[in-house]
């Protein structure tokens, strides 16, 4: 007997726009202060809280979406300002149209430019209404996307500041194996170099063969950085990331196409044309762009694109419950980077085992917001039709 199917009601959205926005400023403690190069080196004080910008958007049909952005230490509040100033644009629209509603939020803060404070407000909307989409389609934003995989390699980053000694580095990474978790990430660039590498030695030890990467946070020097490279090859690390300032685009290239452990960079850039900067300069080690920085997941995959055609490695920056998405679709497996410092803001965890994590299979991005993250909200702006 043939049957015929047809699909649920539910998802015919034609003519439908979007009814309201809610915007939400929200200041989540970490659990401990953490401390990497630019604080050693002085140039910033150590790190006590994530600033968060939430967006939740319903349509007239009734369909809903959440998205996020974030600041670490300045810029949250600028983040919230600039989209409330803007947010309008967007209300009315058809949600399916995300590039275009994109461009004319990015339209109207054009005098602001077309990156940093700009691009990171209106990413937490971009976000938003991706997670709507897919999670009217009933699907996983990964495979409303495309997938290439269903889970990814994972490494931890949290447990590998500077203010932490070798011992304590050494349990947590422990502790991060045992829990599923693949990779170890810490970080290096103090002012003395003999301690960088005495505390990598040391984390090598302790994890034998295991994948392990290591971190500068910008803080060499192009000599600074050659040297260390050099010193770093016998470690047989996965990347050393951010040796130099993020937009030494030449010197990042110079780095990648010396040395044979691959050099890492990207996170702190903030649109596609700085991403491509390096692209441009000849790089040739891992891309590690961060949607919430670049603008949203409609610039990451307009990225991700060109990254892909130029046969780089991709590891996204922080904010795995977005980027876990966005690298099941990347033609070639990424890491995606652990922090659980966002897990209050979120009912639901994901699932790591056996060095990978694993895309939820609930419709979405696959989380929903929590009591506590409403507690931790400072101020709020709703905007309707």
């Amino acid at each position: 007997m043939t049957q015929t199917l047809t699909p649920p009601a539910a998802t015919a959205t034609t003519g439908d726009r979007i009814r309201s926005v809610t915007l939400s400023h929200v200041v989540l403690p970490l659990p401990y202060a953490v401390s990497d190069a630019k604080v050693l080196t002085g140039r910033q004080r150590p790190l006590t809280e994530t600033v968060m910008l939430f967006v939740e958007l319903t349509t007239e049909q009734g369909f809903e979406g959440m998205g996020f952005s974030y600041s670490k230490r300045a810029g949250g509040k600028a983040q919230y300002a600039h989209l409330k100033e803007v947010m309008d644009r967007a209300i009315g629209q058809d949600p399916s149209d995300i590039a275009k509603i994109y461009e004319s939020l990015m339209w109207a803060g054009a005098s602001v430019g077309r990156s940093g404070v700009a691009t990171q407000a209106v990413a937490a909307l971009d976000v938003a209404l991706h997670d709507l989409k897919a999670r009217r389609a009933g699907l996983p934003l990964a495979k409303l996307l495309g997938a290439h995989r269903d889970s990814c390699r994972v490494y931890n980053t949290s447990g590998g500041f500077l203010q932490a000694s070798v011992e304590e580095i050494k349990e947590k990474a422990s502790a991060s194996i045992e829990s599923g978790i693949g990779g170890i990430k810490i970080k290096v660039g103090q002012p003395d170099w003999r301690e960088d590498l005495r505390r990598v030695a040391a984390l090598r030890e302790h994890l034998g063969d295991g994948p392990f990467m290591v971190d500068a946070n910008q803080q060499w020097d192009r000599a600074r950085a050659r040297r260390m490279c050099r010193e770093l090859e016998q470690f047989d690390l996965v990347w050393i990331e951010e040796p130099l300032d993020a937009w030494d685009h030449v010197g990042h290239a110079d780095l990648s196409q010396t040395f044979d452990t691959p050099i890492a960079t990207g996170e702190m850039l903030t649109s596609v044309d700085e991403h491509m900067g390096l692209v441009n300069a000849g790089y040739r080690g891992i891309v590690q762009p961060d949607a919430p920085r670049i603008g949203g997941i409609t610039p990451f995959l307009k990225f991700a694109t060109l990254a892909a055609h130029h046969r780089l490695d991709l590891a996204p920056h922080y904010a795995m419950e977005i980027h876990l998405h966005l690298a099941a679709t990347y033609p070639t497996e990424p890491w995606v980077e652990h922090f659980e410092w966002l897990n209050p803001l979120f009912e639901e965890r994901i699932e790591i085992r056996d060095g990978q994590i694993f895309v939820p299979d609930r419709p979405g991005l696959g989380f929903t917001l929590t009591e506590r993250m409403r507690e931790l909200t400072l101020e709020t702006a709703t905007f309707t039709a």
